[in-house]
């Protein structure tokens, strides 16, 4: 098992399940619910899409990938001078410390969320959005914003050595990180989940789906 990054899945689920669509328009009006109690837009999920193409090499992968991104961002975040190290490979990235002391703050999109369930959704809002009322309505219990996580991901890309122009992942700078990537360099692991994640924020964005983590 591991952790996939989906998006466009109510259009796709219609194609393919529409039991499971009917199941998931029943989710998004429960999200919207929440969002309505934060004084936010409700999202309106697409069920028609073109094709979507992701640049990612990978669009899942082990649970535990996830912290290893989520270590970087939290010890930039929590310590300007950190000098960039990967994880070695005797520790475990999701007990790093500056993860929980970032997390804290519910300010992070990439750090305060599910590890394995949930949505980000292509609507501008500053704070993590935590069901108050009902944790059952959210999957995962956090609702992220897929334009936050995407400032994130730009945020954490120099320090993997990824070049964006203002912001843009060009498809030779895509090539070159799942090349990278395959080849298990020193930050493969983080290459991996930071393209999967940078896509489906594009796509997100660029469509107005929701990133489904599952």
């Amino acid at each position: 098992m591991g952790l996939a990054i989906e998006t466009g899945i109510l259009a796709d689920l219609i194609c393919h399940d529409p039991e499971g669509a009917d199941e998931l328009r029943e989710c998004f009006t429960r999200v919207n619910e929440v969002l309505a109690e934060n004084r936010l837009p409700p999202h309106q999920e697409p069920e028609q899409l073109p094709a979507q193409e992701s640049r990612a090499g990978l669009c899942s992968f082990s649970y535990s990938f996830l912290h290893h991104l989520r270590r970087v961002y939290a010890r930039a975040t929590d310590d300007p001078g950190w000098q960039p190290t990967p994880t070695p490979a005797d520790e475990d990235a999701a007990e790093d410390p500056a993860i929980d002391e970032v997390t804290c703050l519910m300010t992070s999109h990439l750090l305060c969320h599910s590890d394995c369930e949930g949505f980000y959704l292509p609507i501008h809002f500053t704070d993590v959005v935590v069901d108050d009322r009902n944790q059952e309505r959210i999957p995962g219990g956090f609702l992220g914003s897929s334009y936050r996580l995407q400032e994130e991901l730009v945020m954490v890309a120099p320090i993997l050595g990824i070049k964006l122009d203002r912001g843009a992942l060009s498809d030779a700078e895509a090539d070159r990180i799942n090349r990278d990537a395959d080849s298990e360099t020193d930050w493969w692991i983080e290459l991996i989940v930071w393209i999967s994640l940078f896509e489906a924020a594009r796509l997100s964005i660029e469509h107005q789906t929701a990133i489904c983590f599952c």
